[in-house]
């Protein structure tokens, strides 16, 4: 390779915030989407993976070293796209064609073919365009041009690999913009899930969506023959869509021993103008617990339920039964669920609007107990060496299999009999079908192609068909139980009806593969490969690849293999036959899976920490290098929230031989993720764009030993350029900070060493001090909007970019609710106690050195526990700004509630005032710094204490110092629009006319 290799686009530039808002809005998109077909966690959207390709995969055409037979293509290919798209449809886009297209030499004006390229992958990106002819013709054109351009042999493809192919979002749209694919993951799960994706769709078309929806009805025929007797339908002829049930307990109060039904809401309905409730009812008398539907209730009407926590309050007697005797009495009925209480049928009738809610009958109950028997009766003719219901061991892992906890011991457990009935018999119909349409067919792989997208239905109605679903009181529907990333126990679920009707039935999951190979079959001509293999063994040769495009797992953050176990037990029972050697083990492979997991459960993952993850990462990345041809690009999805982990990725990158070139941010993330809370959790995903060594700035320079003292010249200078380019996208806060890590690393990683005058060698750890540093200062910079900060006092500058670094940029102005941060019911809430800002420590400690500040010198404003440090709160800090001696000052009062709180504050007031600690005006002591007289004003505000305020700052002159006013204009921008601290900070500025400043 030489110097002559061309920039890739996505090195020079990239639409991330056009990128971004297709991402974000391709979440709510459902028909055919891949994510349809089935459930895989942390899937990358569409959107993203669709731009990053292209840009990757195409040259720059204003690079000096691009070919001219790209520009010439490109031009071309520009050309038809705006006449035959954008000009039909009167896009404004167009008007940036006009002169390119009337321009008579094919090989000026390259900066606007780049802009015109761009403009294509930002409209590209949209879900609506991805299947549109216009699109798919000109990106498989581009991709081919670019391809022989770059040195491609004629009539071949680029071969894009994904050793980390998850759910398949990458290798699908490589295929879509007419590239090959080598798709490998190690869990069949989702190796099943890209064969069907890569291989069965392009290569069967519209033949297997035929067969699909004929097989797809006639299992549904024969599902509702064996299976409508234990769904009994109403007299009116309504269908029960869903039957809700409580698991139970005895109460433990003397003299009591009732029933308990386990209800953590009475609300069935909350929709508008259908709000329906139930009414618990608690006979002493009886000493039971009953039941009444109430229409359009009023408040009074509707209690609380009897769960909460994990214990239960009797109705009757009143008293409260632990969490632990919940437990120990739900552990001997493994977890309660199939002798739980139905309480409630929720029925649809065609030509009626909405759900209808009953009491259950005795029609109810039977359908039940019949079910029961018939499972007992199965299973006991069952021969051979696979149970029918699922007995594989369910393990205990502390966060995320709290199930296990109250019982349910084996995958099976998680089902009551009449769910587990209608499954097996789904699974028993499925493997039916594969062996008739394999007799009707001379193609084997066709009918296994058939059987695989017909079992992926029925493993998504196990999803919603299990004991750990919920009922949606907005009258949505039924919860699945992977709503997050865990198997947690509920104590009041959602059991839908299987057989029959349009949600949650066999008939509603069938539509689901159809929509997927339907809106592939057009945009999907090229068939891809997807193996089981290891990411640190593959089986492709070197240098055989032309761009490896992955998204690999982030050390703990998700635990696929166990997660997946939910789908393997049941997948391996539909399509062992037709993939023995996917479906060889009991449960999915974990030894290799490159995974954090001795935190989730250190019994059976002793070794697995974070070492040995790092490890294993940089053996990944090593062997994806081998496999990447000299001239190829990288490109390596992060989104880890740490310092440490970023270092870790980045060092076994470069170990790996791997040269970081840049990187880019875009929105991918859910904003209300559990372990997003007060914390700096990124919004997007960085795409780090890496290059072999060998390939960059040719063979002679990379033999070269960096000066350390160019390089740390070099540094500020290409943060300084690259921090307003991500402003103008809309890229701040945690984002922007690791966003500028691309542009910095391709600095250091460009020299095979660095070194000192000295002649020391520089590690990566002491340039990446330095990159904090850079980023930091001019991250303030953007935080004072260009203003120079160095008046304010390290406190203030520290503040500034801790709330920067956290909220900048935030768009929500409410909490998340329960379902979005997936909270288990018997979990403590949300640790609400914890007030402050949190930032792991690392990240604190550097972004304050490249402040100049120190914490350790700052504990009035920051307190630091074990790996986290804490911004305290403007409350907590009345003691330290208004206290006569801060060992003698009282207690600040941490009650939850403002009104509370600010009575709290008036208490700490007066007894200041009464202490003498007010000065001689009748106005507190000023504060040291312009932060401290900010918070003390913030504090006087929230105290109601105007008169005291307007002394402060008109009679001790705080109010003429125009740092005071800038500091908190910064920080009425950086406070989280529903905190105190931003109420507080506008009213203190409210009063800054009126005191004629």
């Amino acid at each position: 390779m030489t110097s002559a290799l061309p920039k890739r686009l996505i090195e020079v530039d990239l639409p991330i915030k056009r990128i971004s808002a297709h991402a974000r809005r391709e979440k709510s998109i459902r028909h055919g989407h891949i994510s349809t077909l089935h459930i895989w966690w942390a899937r990358r959207p569409l959107a993203a993976c669709r731009a990053v390709l292209c840009a990757s995969l195409w040259p720059d055409p204003a690079d000096p070293n691009c070919p001219d037979s790209f520009r010439v293509a490109a031009r071309q290919w520009m050309k038809r796209w705006s006449n035959e798209y954008l000009k039909n449809l009167g896009r404004e886009s167009y008007e940036r064609f006009v002169g390119f297209q009337n321009n008579p030499d094919e090989l000026e004006n390259n900066e606007q073919l780049r802009y015109a390229l761009l403009d294509f992958i930002a409209d590209f990106a949209n879900w609506d365009n991805s299947a549109i002819q216009q699109f798919v013709e000109t990106s498989r054109a581009l991709t081919q041009a670019a391809h022989e351009a770059l040195g491609g042999a004629a009539g071949t493809r680029p071969l894009v690999v994904d050793p980390f192919a998850g759910g398949g979002s990458i290798p699908l749209e490589a295929l879509r913009i007419g590239a090959d694919v080598f798709a490998s993951d190690l869990n069949p799960v989702p190796v099943l899930l890209n064969k069907v994706v890569l291989e069965y769709i392009p290569k069967y078309g519209q033949r297997l969506a035929n067969e699909v929806r004929k097989w797809g009805e006639w299992i549904k025929r024969e599902a509702a023959n064996e299976l409508s007797e234990f769904y009994p339908r109403d007299a009116d002829g309504s269908t029960p869509i869903a039957y809700l049930w409580a698991r139970t307990i005895q109460c433990e109060g003397p003299g009591c021993g009732v029933e308990l039904p386990m209800l953590r809401s009475p609300w069935l309905s909350k929709k508008a103008g259908r709000m329906v409730a139930l009414r618990i009812l608690g006979d002493v008398a009886r000493k039971c617990v009953d039941f009444k539907i109430v229409h359009d209730p009023a408040a009074s009407d509707v209690s609380g339920g009897t769960a909460k926590r994990g214990s239960v309050t009797c109705p009757c007697c009143g008293y409260t039964t632990p969490v632990a005797r919940v437990r120990a009495q739900l552990k001997p009925r493994l977890g309660g669920a199939d002798d739980a209480r139905m309480y409630c049928v929720v029925t649809s009738q065609r030509g009626r609007v909405g759900r209808a809610y009953r009491l259950p009958i005795a029609s109810d109950i039977e359908g039940c107990a019949r079910a029961r028997n018939e499972l007992l009766k199965r299973k006991s003719l069952k021969r051979g060496e696979l149970s029918i219901v699922p007995d594989e061991v369910l393990p205990v892992m502390s966060g995320v299999f709290n199930a296990p906890l109250y019982g349910h011991t084996t995958w099976g457990s998680l089902f009551t009999s009449r769910q587990l009935l209608s499954l097996t018999t789904l699974v028993r119909l499925v493997a039916d079908a594969g062996q008739q349409i394999q007799a009707s067919s001379s193609d084997l792989q066709f009918s296994e192609a058939v059987q695989t997208c017909l079992a992926f239905a029925v493993s998504k109605l196990a999803d919603f068909g299990n004991s750990c679903t919920r009922w949606g009181n907005d009258d949505q529907g039924i919860t699945a139980l992977f709503s997050r990333q865990a198997i947690p126990m509920v104590w009041d679920f959602a059991e839908a009806n299987l057989a029959e009707g349009e949600s949650y039935s066999w008939e509603w999951a069938a539509r689901y593969p159809l929509g997927v190979i339907e809106q592939n079959i057009k945009a999907i001509s090229v068939v891809g490969t997807s193996v089981q293999q290891s990411a640190t063994a593959h089986s492709l040769p070197d240098n055989s690849a032309q761009a490896l495009i992955t998204d690999p797992p982030y050390y703990n953050a998700v635990p696929y293999a166990d997660l997946s176990d939910f789908f393997y037990v049941w997948l391996r029972r539909s399509l062992r036959s037709v993939h023995p050697s996917l479906f060889a083990e009991p449960l999915s492979p974990k030894a290799e899976e490159c995974c954090e997991m001795a935190g989730w459960d250190a019994d059976r993952y002793a070794i697995k920490n974070g070492k040995w993850f790092e490890t294993q990462m940089t053996k990944s990345l090593a062997e994806a290098r081998r496999v990447l041809s000299s001239e190829g690009i990288g490109c390596v999805v992060f989104a880890h929230k740490s310092t440490s982990g970023w270092e870790a990725q980045l060092r076994a990158m470069m170990d790996a031989g791997w040269v970081i070139t840049g990187s880019w941010p875009i929105d991918t993330e859910m904003a209300y993720r559990l372990r997003a809370q007060k914390s700096a959790a990124l919004a997007s995903s960085i795409h780090l764009v890496c290059r072999p060594r060998a390939s960059v700035g040719g063979s002679t320079r990379i033999e070269e030993v960096g000066d350390w003292r160019d390089v740390l010249h070099e540094l500020p200078l290409r943060i300084h350029a690259w921090m307003p380019r991500l402003a103008e996208e809309g890229v701040v806060g945690a984002d922007a900070i690791f966003a500028c890590l691309g542009p910095a690393l391709e600095i250091f990683s460009r020299y095979s060493s660095v070194e000192k005058a000295s002649g020391q060698t520089v590690h990566l750890r002491e340039y990446l001090e330095q990159v904090w540093a850079a980023v930091a200062k001019e991250a303030l910079a953007v935080v004072f909007q260009g203003a120079d900060a160095s008046g304010f006092e390290e406190d203030a500058r520290l503040t500034a970019m801790w709330l920067w670094t956290l909220f900048a940029g935030e768009t929500s102005n409410g909490e998340p609710s329960a379902e979005e941060t997936g909270e288990d019911e018997d979990r403590e809430e949300a640790a609400s106690t914890q007030n402050g800002y949190v930032l792991e420590y690392d990240t604190a400690r550097k972004i304050a050195q490249g402040l100049g500040a120190h914490l350790e010198s700052l504990t009035s404003l920051v307190e630091v526990k074990g790996e986290a440090a804490r911004l305290l709160p403007v409350a907590e800090r009345t003691r330290k700004l208004f206290g006569k001696d801060e060992s003698e000052a009282p207690a600040l009062s941490r009650k939850k509630k403002t009104a509370q709180l600010q009575l709290g504050f008036v208490a700490e007031l007066e007894q200041a005032e009464e202490a003498g600690s007010w000065g001689n005006k009748g106005a507190p002591t000023l504060g040291v710094t312009v932060l401290d007289r900010v918070h003390q004003c913030m504090i006087l505000f929230a105290a109601g204490r105007g008169e005291a305020l307007r002394r402060f700052l008109v009679d001790e002159g705080v109010g003429r110092d125009e740092r005071f006013w800038r500091l908190a204009q910064v920080l009425s921008y950086l406070y989280p629009k529903v905190s105190d601290e931003k109420r507080w900070i506008d009213g203190v500025l409210a009063r800054k006319k009126g005191l004629g400043f």
